[in-house]
């Protein structure tokens, strides 16, 4: 059985096959918002059955699980743990070595408990219920079932960090019960209100495409076909479908992109949250051209299939050579050095200083009048930076603020910048000083 699997299958199919296993049942925690989940691709391929908690309701055929229900594999057992929270269908997947183990080898929590964290219960995932009324849910979940389980029942979780589905994700790939007792903040004794107050305080904001996403997995929707890649475009097709209203997002590194790119392209680098940032400023119905690493061309259209954008139109297969046939259309990018940052604000034409953060990172500190508005909030709130001043975007480090930055160009902007190195930078300016 396959829980919370993603679009592109092939691994698992050729996992299974090499162990001569064979896939029965695809089951997804709940209704996720940050990826296109892949049961309906697995169902195809293999015929499984497809399941999920018992609140669910989907426009293709699922099988409805209940709290304590039993499915066998052989001598390994799966039991269904009823966890609402995250959202109000979400389960837990307790499994047993052999049927009757008095304690669970470990369990497959979902999104209902991460490691160093829980899910956040404030997403657009569950719409019609409010986040008070899923973070009390959560809590029951979290205080009482999941902290009811024995100290050396392993737990693995839907996501590590990377994921906006919480605020302070690990970057390991399992735990314990006891392991979470003792480390995760939100698994501490404490009063229901409490907890209300620690799990919804301080969430990233959430991107643009989460709503998206979980809807469309409500939904009969397209299936992915790996063997149908998007295509090389010559640079005239290429601009030709960038003039037909596609968006170009160029993949390659910041300083890449800032010495030349195409006007009006995105950058939206790979080496990062690709696939959860360009879903945070790209509209999912919107045709897309991409400019990528050379080579990672297949890579880029995959991550973007995972969140349900598949209006990849094509690519420019050796950017470089491309570009030089498109010397018209190719522009810089100004980025700038703390010390210069520091010098333009003490001068006459001092720029709008844009924090593109999250409000728990401006809150350890921030550029003195800066105007605040986190990247995955930005597309739409673009009218509130001013257009009649330069403008200066800074993230933490400067991989958002590259984005932003484009963002911005893209919409008219005509002189925006972004902050070399981010407000690391300029604290260490100010460190120095």
């Amino acid at each position: 059985m396959l829980v919370d699997p993603r679009r592109d299958i092939d691994e698992y199919l050729t996992d299974a096959k090499a162990h001569g296993l064979t896939i029965e049942g695809v089951v997804n925690t709940h209704f996720h918002a940050d990826f296109l989940a892949g049961h309906l691709e697995v169902a195809a391929a293999t015929g499984a059955w497809i399941g999920y908690g018992h609140r669910a309701e989907t426009e293709y055929p699922s099988r409805k699980l209940t709290d304590g229900e039993r499915i066998s594999l052989g001598d390994v057992t799966l039991e269904i743990m009823e966890t609402p929270g995250h959202t109000p269908e979400s389960i837990s997947i307790l499994v047993y070595e052999h049927a009757d183990d008095p304690v669970p080898y470990g369990v497959l929590t979902g999104d209902a408990l991460f490691i160093g964290d829980v899910g956040r219960p404030d997403l657009l995932a569950s719409l019609g219920v409010t986040a008070e009324e899923l973070g009390r849910m959560l809590y029951h979940s979290v205080q009482h079932k999941l902290m009811g389980l024995p100290d050396e029942v392993r737990v693995f979780p839907a996501h590590g960090a990377g994921s906006a589905c919480g605020k302070n994700l690990s970057t390991e790939r399992q735990s314990t019960i006891g392991e979470q007792r003792r480390t995760n903040y939100a698994c501490a004794p404490m009063s229901e209100e409490r907890f209300l107050a620690l799990v919804t305080g301080g969430q990233p904001a959430a991107p643009g495409y989460f709503a998206f996403d979980a809807v469309l997995n409500r939904k009969a929707r397209e299936l992915f076909d790996h063997a149908r890649p998007a295509r090389p475009l010559t640079p005239a097709e290429f601009l030709a479908a960038r003039a037909d209203g596609a968006v170009v997002v160029d993949a390659r590194d910041p300083q890449e992109y800032a010495t030349g790119h195409l006007r009006g392209a995105l950058n939206i680098p790979a080496d990062g949250r690709f696939a959860e940032t360009a879903g945070s400023v790209i509209a999912p119905d919107r045709p897309v051209l991409v400019v990528t690493p050379q080579d990672r061309e297949e890579e880029i259209v995959v991550r973007l299939a995972r969140i349900g954008f598949d209006h990849v139109i094509g690519y420019l297969r050796e950017p470089d050579n491309a570009f030089l046939e498109m010397t018209a259309e190719m522009t810089p990018a100004s980025r700038v050095t703390a010390t210069e940052l520091r010098a333009a604000l003490d001068g006459p034409d001092a720029p709008v200083v844009l924090d593109v953060r999250n409000a728990a990172e401006r809150e350890q500190g921030a550029v003195d009048g800066s105007r605040h508005i986190p990247l995955a909030e930005l597309t739409h709130r673009l009218d509130e930076v001013p257009t009649d001043r330069p403008v200066v975007v800074h993230c933490a480090g400067g991989y958002r603020s590259s984005v932003a930055a484009s963002l911005l160009r893209n919409a008219g902007h005509a002189d925006v910048s972004d902050l070399l190195g981010g407000y690391g930078a300029w604290q260490g300016l100010h460190a120095a000083a």
